[in-house]
């Protein structure tokens, strides 16, 4: 019997694809805040969509809503502030920033 395996070492299209998410201290951020959300009462539930030019957190009253708003994560922004948005459910983007943290911290959720 004869295998067509090859041992592939420091494949680029495999370290490529593990970027194409949220990181570890991003995700950290955002759940952070949906957990603080959630004790509050305005968040029920969330989502999570992968494509192949972003990433998004969907947020939910309702789990059987349309999203209130969705925070993404552009892999190739045309622009630096483009980075990362906070997008309603039509996708109109509300805020932009090239920061996560400081685009979380300075939304103010209620009036959004």
């Amino acid at each position: 019997m004869r295998s067509n395996l090859k041992l592939v070492i420091n494949n680029p299209k495999k370290q490529i694809e593990e970027r194409q998410f949220f990181e570890k201290d991003e995700l950290k951020i955002i759940l952070d805040l949906y957990a603080k959300m959630v004790s509050e009462g305005s968040w029920k539930d969330y989502g999570l969509s992968i494509s192949s030019k972003q990433v998004s957190f969907s947020v939910f009253r309702n789990a059987t809503e349309n999203a209130l708003y969705k925070i993404c994560k552009n892999f190739k922004p045309k622009t630096k502030n483009l980075k990362y948005l906070i997008t309603d459910t039509s996708g109109k983007i509300l805020k932009n920033s090239f920061n996560l943290s400081s685009l979380l911290k300075n939304t103010n959720w209620k009036r959004l």
